[in-house]
């Protein structure tokens, strides 16, 4: 039984996690250990019941307490050697991460339990980020949080998903409307920032298929978003996509910035 959980999505910090519940993958590590540990051991897990940690980028708000998991945990930590070695100077995890650090396979890949990983590359701001495409055996899970904009690859790993989270970062009339300075709207908004309401929708409208049963949208902005814009701007493609394909109804849900999602059962 495939289970999924959000701990945090948003600037606030990122954690996920992907598992039967004795075994899974962690995402990111923007949480503390302690809270991981709690939320896990409230599901009735064993705290440290995953084999692996992947990183999707080095921002702050997805690897603040890695060097804290690296040196307590001892799990394996999954990257690139691009963003290993961004993650070998950060001040966060340079300390702990040497005696984790996993090279996933650079062309195809790489094996963490039950799990068969491949990372792609996906637009964002920092040294290096990483989607993930999951094959499990209850069937392949797909995760990109920080997207500046939709790419060839990304929507064909996309299309592969049974069960996908993706970017639905911002509302362009909140973002333009609101207090960031210029710069800031422009570095969020202009292709290596992150994904708009809009963007999410269309390329939702590019990755449904079939096979695909639950969407979640990750990393709402607490200003310049709200989960009603978030889910009615891609409920919009997913209605249009439930009417010409009538046997398939896939599930669209928002995660919560600060706070734990509920254990979603997959499948």
């Amino acid at each position: 039984m495939l289970k999924f959980k959000s701990f945090s999505s948003g600037s606030c910090g990122n954690c996920y996690y992907l598992g039967d519940g004795k075994d899974g993958l962690v995402v990111d590590a923007g949480i503390s250990l302690r809270r991981l540990k709690k939320y896990l051991t409230e599901e009735g897990m064993d705290p440290s019941s995953f084999s692996a940690v992947l990183v999707t980028h080095d921002h702050l708000d997805h690897v603040r307490h890695l060097g804290s998991f690296c040196k307590r945990l001892k799990k394996p930590v999954y990257a690139d050697a691009v963003l290993h070695e961004a993650l070998a100077r950060h001040t966060f995890t340079r300390d702990y991460i040497a005696s984790c650090r996993a090279l996933l396979a650079e062309d195809g890949e790489t094996q963490a339990g039950p799990y068969f990983i491949r990372a792609f590359v996906v637009p964002h701001d920092a040294t290096r980020t990483l989607g993930y495409r999951i094959r499990t055996p209850e069937g392949t899970f797909v995760i990109m949080t920080d997207v500046g904009r939709m790419t060839d690859e990304a929507v064909a790993m996309a299309r592969e998903a049974d069960f996908l989270v993706m970017e639905s970062n911002y509302d362009v009339d909140m973002l333009m409307a609101g207090p960031y300075p210029h710069e800031l709207k422009m570095r969020i908004c202009q292709g290596c920032g992150h994904l708009s309401n809009d963007e999410a929708a269309s390329a939702l409208r590019r990755i449904l298929h079939p096979g695909l049963k639950e969407i979640f949208l990750c990393h709402l902005s607490e200003n310049n978003n709200t989960p009603a814009l978030a889910y009615e701007s891609c409920a919009g493609a997913v209605r249009d996509y439930v009417k010409s394909h009538p046997g398939s109804v896939p599930v669209l849900r928002t995660l919560p910035r600060q706070t734990p999602s509920p254990f979603f059962v997959l499948g």
